[in-house]
């Protein structure tokens, strides 16, 4: 089950973040796949707005992780663009971040594979013309949900 959306810009890339932050669950994880500059971080600063976040968004490139604790949720932001190896999550305490009153957005995914846990939601962000295609799917029976919650706005 997946949705697939056209975008033109940037306002329409932070609306689809927000789109889908107002069905997200607790405990949901979320994986963003995407060229440098696709637009991940950009999608990121939506599904934070949707929580009322109105501060800057920036990616946690070099601290590999930024949470937002914000009134009904903690958010956990990963870039894991730069990390060498996947054990260097453990030494970080990964487990500690994924808890069933938080929600995690993780940036190349790939580079903690074998560490990180099974996503409900994968989001690919890829070129299309002058915009993007957003593709999101469901990868679990919480990622169902959210998705037809999605199709349902």
């Amino acid at each position: 089950m997946d949705i697939e959306i056209q975008l033109a810009n940037e306002a329409e890339t932070v609306a689809a973040g927000e789109r889908l932050g107002r069905c997200l669950e607790m405990a949901t994880v979320v994986y963003l796949d995407g060229d440098l500059g696709a637009g991940k971080t950009t999608f990121c600063r939506g599904v934070l707005h949707a929580y009322g976040h109105t501060g800057a968004v920036k990616s946690p490139t070099y601290t590999l992780v930024e949470p937002y604790e914000l009134a009904t949720v903690t958010v956990y932001h990963f870039d894991l663009y730069r990390l060498g190896d996947p054990e260097e999550l453990e030494y970080m305490g990964l487990r500690d971040y994924f808890s069933d009153d938080s929600i995690a957005l993780i940036e190349w995914p790939e580079r903690g594979a074998g560490v990180l846990p099974s996503p409900d939601i994968q989001v690919n962000i890829g070129q299309q013309g002058v915009g993007r295609r957003l593709v999101v799917q469901a990868l679990s029976e919480r990622g169902r949900r959210i998705v037809t919650q999605i199709k349902a706005l």
